[in-house]
Parts: C-alpha cells; structure tokens; sequence
C-alpha cells in the first residue's frame, strides 16, 4: 500500500484544524503567500543561465554589498506576493533600508514578516545552492500603523519561520513551533510534498563549517574552539560552502556544527550574519529540531535587536554541542581576562 501524499497546504490545513480549530486562517495563508513565491523565484533560478538575470546589477543594498540581479528579482516576487496575498501589515527585507507596509485585508491580519529573499547569492554564477529565509512575527504596536517596535522584538516571539533551499531539489522547511519540517518541491505536479516530517538533528554530528579565511581575526577562544573540532578525536570534517541556508540545511540533516564568529575588529567586528534575517529563524528552527544556536555568550533567540539590519555572531549546532562549543568560548575568554 503506498503512502498517501501529503501536500504543504494540507499539512498547515490538518494542523490548524487539530491544534486550533478557532484560528482565523490567516497565518496559514500568509505561509501560502511565501510557498506561491517560493515556486516562482525556484523556477527562475532553475533557468538562470538561460535568462539575462545572472550577474550583478549596479546598485549596493543597505548592508553595502553589491545586489545580484537574481536578489532583485527575488526580493520583488516575495514583496509581490505578499502585496497581493494581504495577510502581513508589513516586512523587512535584507535588500531594503526601510520597513515595507502593506494594507492587510482585515484587522486580523496581524503579521508582520522579516526576509532574506536570496541568501548565498555570490554562488548564484557558479550554479551553488542558495535559498530564501523568512520569519513571522504578531503585530504588537496599536494602531493600524506599522512600527519598528514591532520588528525589534526577540526570536523567542517568532511564531513561524523557514527557509527554501534552491538545490539539486527545491525544499520548503518550516516550523510554527511544533517541530521542524520539510516538503520537496515534485516539479511534475507543482507541489510541495511532505518529505521530512518532524526532523531531529542528530546529537553529534560530522561536519564544521566556518570560513577558516577569517582565522587571523578572530579571539583567541574562537580559535581554541576550532582547533578542538579539527583535532583528530572529534572526528569532525570540513564542510563550508558559504551559503547560510545550503551548510544550515546539510548540518540540519547529517548534524555538525556551524560558526560565524565574530572578528576582533573590522567590518566583522559584530558578526557578519543578520540576527533579523538569518540568525533568529534559523535558531528557531534548530530548537524546534532539537539543536540550539547561540552568539557565542547565550541563546540567540533571547537577544532583544537593537536595529533591523543588526548582525551577530553566530554558532549552531546540538545542544551537547553547543554545551562544549559555549564552555570552550567561556573558559579561554575568562583565562585570557585573568592573564592581561
């Protein structure tokens, strides 16, 4: 007997209706909304080398990077559907400096969203997986106007959160807070099927990933840290590839750990991740997978943001490992405080 297929749409459906039947809907679709746009940036990106939108363009985005026509691209196909769609107040996005409002269709529609709409982008040329992330917050200001007080709240606020990954396969993983899970995209029918329900992350895992390039430049507990998963009884590998969502999405399913660490001065000075962007609905994630993410000195989902755009360090993986990596981080900080 095979087993029945389980769209994306009727996994929110049947869990709205068992967890709570009294839900207005409009959280299930707005994650429609994000799934329709998901389809359609995936199939650009699939066909990107055929079409004139590989390269870059000559514009710099807030975070002063050079915009790639494809984050263009995807930037306005996640704000288009969203416009349309009407189940968000409004959103922030990686590409723009300032909060984007839209007319909801009721006063229910109380959401407000924070995007990454084309996360890896540099390896777009080189025909490297890349993804979007995306993060789901209550409207908490009154009023009909949006706030930034209403996107300056901790991760722990989330209520939804997920990714899409652009890779040999296109996958939708997500989570409302009951445990993270993943659809692949059948191409032949046009949905996303029910391919990973309710992942765990393994508890050890095989692989590191962190862009040793930056070694010079980080604390000395940093570099303590990673010569300890690089020593031959951890048994831990190599494994970087440079975009966020493609190393998260391996470490999610094989276990590992991912660093960003802080530099010790320059650009990289508070992490180069965005905590809005990428940091927050990834740890959501990871917790609801069974791993933990921290910046280095607690969990990253108890940080209150002090700006949109705000970067962090950022370290993920098990919570045993997150348990070593954060008594490596403490025990060499405190020992270099004692020796100076």
């Amino acid at each position: 007997m095979t087993e029945p297929v389980i769209t994306v749409e009727r996994f929110i459906h049947d869990a709205q209706k068992r967890l709570n039947p009294d839900a207005t809907g409009t959280l299930s679709n707005l994650l429609g909304d994000i799934i329709l746009a998901a389809k359609i940036v995936s199939l650009e990106v699939n066909k990107a080398g055929l079409l004139d939108i590989l390269g870059d363009t000559e514009k710099t985005n807030v975070q002063g990077e050079t915009v790639r026509k494809l984050d263009d691209y995807a930037n306005d196909v996640f704000i288009n559907c969203l416009n349309h769609g009407r189940h968000v107040c409004g959103l922030i996005s990686e590409e723009m400096e300032e909060i984007h409002p839209i007319s909801a269709t009721s006063e229910k529609a109380r959401y407000v969203i924070a995007l990454d709409p084309l996360d890896g982008s540099s390896n777009i040329d080189v025909n490297v997986s890349i993804g979007s992330i995306f993060s789901i917050y209550k409207k908490i200001s009154d009023g009909d106007e949006i706030s930034v007080a209403d996107f300056l709240q901790s991760g722990s606020e989330q209520v939804a959160a997920g990714y899409i990954i652009y890779g040999s396969s296109t996958m939708f993983v997500f989570t409302t807070g009951r445990g993270t899970h993943g659809f692949t995209l059948d191409p032949g029918v046009g949905e996303f099927i029910l391919s990973h329900p309710n992942i765990h992350m393994p508890l050890m895992g095989k692989y590191y990933s962190v862009n040793e390039s930056n070694a010079l430049t980080w604390a000395p507990e940093v570099r303590s840290y990673i010569d300890h998963l690089k020593s031959p009884d951890q048994g831990y590998s190599t494994r970087y590839i440079g975009s966020l969502v493609a190393d998260f999405h391996r470490n999610l399913l094989k276990g590992g750990v991912f660093c960003y660490p802080a530099s010790t001065s320059g650009k990289l000075k508070s992490g180069k991740l965005r905590l809005m962007y990428e940091a927050n609905p990834m740890a959501f994630l990871i917790e609801q997978a069974g791993g933990q993410a921290i910046d280095g000195t607690g969990p990253i989902l108890e940080r209150m943001p002090e700006s949109i755009h705000e970067r962090v360090p950022l370290f993920m993986g098990s919570k045993e490992e997150m348990k070593t990596c954060l008594s490596w981080l403490t025990a060499e900080c405190n020992r270099s405080h004692a020796s100076a």
